[in-house]
């Protein structure tokens, strides 16, 4: 992969983003977007952290839009002015964190049996 200051091609985040199927392209090119639907507020606002945790440790920070029941993520990486591999490994991040669940038969955790985070 790129280093993480150079703007990829709408080719390579094309490739990229089909390990991330709930992305999608937005702006020619200047951003990846993903929206994640949520079982009310307090997820929300729980998604929401726990992006904000990993965005300020990886010190890039996407835009959020958030609503009750709803979260809009936009990554780029704007000194580039465009997608970067950051903004993709970002993203693969984001995506384990929010889909997460215990896996069944293999985990002492036995999860939640409400709808939570979806795409």
């Amino acid at each position: 992969m790129k280093p993480s200051t150079t703007k990829l091609s709408a080719s390579e985040i094309a490739d990229q983003l089909k390990r991330l199927p709930s992305w999608r392209l937005e702006n020619g090119g200047g951003a990846i977007v993903r929206e994640y639907a949520t079982d009310g507020w307090p997820t929300t606002l729980m998604l929401v952290n726990a992006i904000g945790f990993f965005a300020e440790a990886a010190d890039h920070h996407p835009d959020l839009a958030v609503s009750w029941g709803k979260v809009q993520v936009k990554l780029s990486t704007h000194s580039a002015g465009g997608v970067t591999a950051s903004d993709i490994e970002l993203a693969r991040l984001i995506e384990e964190t929010a889909l997460w669940r215990p896996r069944a038969g293999a985990s002492a955790l036995r999860g939640t049996p409400k709808k939570f985070v979806g795409p």
